[in-house]
């Protein structure tokens, strides 16, 4: 047994310090970053802020419109290739498949490839729900052999020495969030997690010695979450919760005493067994929660909100961009029961 006597920090335990700035407007703010990877030499540009890929949130509905932004969605691995099709009008750039890690994946990923041979996706997002397995990483490997020019996004994970095995193995990018989302219950049910914004501050300091990158996956329910998470040094910021609820999402609209409301649940709930995968095996547990999210209506009201707030708070630490965020964030440990 082994306990670690450092505390680990999440978003609600710390707040950034504003500093004297020469900005004038949130106008002068540049959200756009330019990436280049450790493995693929393609080069993405773009705002890094982009949708979970949970079928209640990173639907082509949402990809549609979060292109209009120049933001990615992360587009759920529940789409068969019929549903892939005709989607042409999305650009690829801001599409980002995901699959599991299994040989009919893999033969997936290469069907949905031949849909857009004249306009290559430049991503593909590895997702499971325990990036701890060796098994992981040797997919990566093979994955990165056969797809050299594809960006990867593998995860999750939320420790430095598995972000640094993952690159390692062929990753680009690497998805860093375990126990942290609003619709999952992996620490409830497990005991299994990692307070995200110290998860970012080490993945990414791991990740950024290796010449890669990360995302965090999950934990942000405000606006002020989001800049926290860059400040701390993520690449990209995945969300879910936040962008769940709106007309894009998917998701049943449910309404309760004249208020409505949409179904949003995470992807190892027993909804999404029943739904994708026959049931809840006898041998597992369901670690996601089933939630009922108020109906907020178009999404672009809340992206608006989003991209003004990260703004807003670069011009309160004299960061031109996303990039110097983490040069220009200090922050402060605070009472996170007195903190709302």
């Amino acid at each position: 047994m082994i306990l670690e006597n450092e505390t680990k920090l999440n978003f609600n335990d710390v707040l950034i310090v504003p500093k004297r700035s020469t900005l004038k407007s949130r106008s002068e703010i540049n959200l756009f970053r330019s990436f280049k990877f450790r493995w693929s030499p393609n080069i993405w540009e773009g705002v890094p802020i982009m949708a979970s890929n949970m079928d209640t949130v990173g639907t082509f509905e949402m990809a549609k419109k979060l292109r209009n932004y120049f933001m990615p969605t992360v587009v759920h691995k529940h789409y068969d290739i019929k549903e892939w099709k005709g989607k042409g009008d999305i650009d690829p750039n801001f599409l980002i498949p995901s699959l599991g890690a299994q040989d009919e994946d893999l033969l997936k990923f290469k069907e949905i490839n031949k849909l857009y041979s004249k306009n290559p996706l430049p991503f593909l997002c590895i997702d499971v729900a325990n990036g701890y397995g060796e098994y992981l990483a040797d997919y990566i490997a093979r994955v990165r052999n056969e797809f050299p020019h594809t960006i990867l996004i593998a995860g999750n994970v939320v420790t430095r020495e598995m972000t640094e095995q993952l690159i390692l193995s062929g990753a680009d990018i690497v998805k860093v969030g375990i126990g942290s989302g609003s619709a999952c219950s992996t620490t409830d049910i497990t005991g299994v997690g990692y307070p995200q914004f110290s998860a970012i501050i080490e993945c990414a300091d791991g990740a950024h010695g290796l010449g890669g990158h990360i995302i965090s996956d999950g934990g942000c329910r405000k606006v002020g979450d989001i800049a926290k998470a860059f400040g701390a040094g993520a690449d990209f910021v995945m969300l879910g919760g936040m962008l769940a609820g709106h007309d894009e999402s998917g998701g049943e609209l449910i309404k309760k005493d004249y208020k409505s409301f949409k179904k949003f649940y995470g992807m190892s709930s027993e909804v999404a067994n029943d739904k994708y995968n026959g049931g809840l095996k006898e041998y597992r547990a369901s670690e996601g929660k089933v939630l009922e999210v108020p109906y907020k209506g178009p999404v672009e009201d809340t992206i608006r909100e989003i991209l003004g707030g990260i703004r807003s708070t670069c011009t309160y630490i004299g960061a031109k961009n996303i990039k110097e965020m983490p040069k220009r964030a200090t922050f402060i440990k605070v009472n996170s029961h007195n903190y709302q």
